[in-house]
């Protein structure tokens, strides 16, 4: 598993997981060192992510995503994609435009991703 159309059907699976807090999918697809830089500037791991969703502090009201381009690299697939976002993070709204990159990276057991960043475009 190392081509474009598998990391889609991971970034679709991904996205499923964010929608409803699938805080056990969110477990295994994200690394146990993943760092990942929010709007704000905030470093965010996966301990912070998965307590967030299981708090209920990320509620998503509305998302599509547009994946603009995957490089695979060796066993690493970045992505680029924009999420039309319509939700609440931490309590507070939130709507509009968001650009996300993502590093993928193979594992034993399956791509995990390992590191990311998004901005509001």
């Amino acid at each position: 598993m190392n081509t474009k159309d598998d990391i889609i059907k991971l970034e679709n699976k991904l996205l499923e997981a964010i929608k409803i807090s699938d805080v056990d999918t969110l477990d295994h697809l994200l690394h146990n060192d993943l760092l990942f830089i929010t709007p704000q500037g905030q470093t965010v791991t996966k301990q912070m992510d998965l307590d967030a969703h299981r708090a209920g502090l990320m509620v998503v009201i509305e998302i599509q995503s547009t994946i603009e381009q995957i490089n695979m690299i060796g066993n690493s697939a970045v992505v680029t994609v924009i999420y039309k976002t319509i939700g609440i993070m931490m309590g507070n709204p939130i709507e509009g435009n968001f650009k996300y990159i993502r590093i993928w990276n193979l594992f034993d057991d399956g791509f995990k991703v390992v590191g990311g960043s998004c901005m509001m475009v």
